[in-house]
């Protein structure tokens, strides 16, 4: 019988904007997430631009200096779109409201923008992402067919509107 993983009770989290100090621990969560590879330098690239309040990370407030982070989520608005390219929590801290809340902070942003609507892509067989997307409001749109690699898969386009 496989032993049941107990989710870390977390009342508090912190989401606070990625500096480039969090790098190397996003790119952890990234390899370990099974995330299409963007790697430090994209998103030290990303960092320098005008969508770095939007790339933030999840932290547990109790021990918010020392405390791994516990996820990220990388989006950019433009043109009036908010795109969401990644959201990864790390495996111990899901299913505790992590992504969800990372997910609402930026869609909160992207409305003080103006942003009219957000779309993002998830691999078709990733149903845990897709549930927590449709929560946030996001409805399938499109498949893309073949979309990612390593693994070959097609992509499922979720759009929201904000506006």
């Amino acid at each position: 019988m496989a032993e049941q993983r107990k989710a870390p009770v977390l009342k508090d989290i912190a989401i606070i904007r990625m500096t480039e100090h969090d790098l190397l621990e996003v790119v952890e969560i990234e390899e370990q997430s099974g995330l299409s590879r963007w790697g430090w330098a994209a998103y030290y690239a990303e960092l320098q631009g005008a969508n770095r309040d939007l790339m933030l990370i999840a932290k547990p407030s109790a021990a918010i200096e020392s405390a791994p982070i516990a996820g990220y989520i990388v989006a950019r608005e433009t043109a009036g779109e908010l795109h969401i390219n990644n959201v990864a929590v790390r495996a111990e801290y899901r299913r505790c409201g992590i992504g969800a809340a990372l997910l609402n902070r930026v869609l909160d942003e992207a409305r003080r923008r103006k942003a009219k609507a957000a779309f993002l892509e998830v691999r078709s067989a990733n149903h845990a992402a897709q549930t927590l997307y449709e929560k946030c409001g996001f409805r399938a749109i499109a498949r893309r067919a073949d979309y990612y690699s390593e693994p070959r898969e097609d992509a499922v386009v979720m759009s929201l509107v904000l506006g």
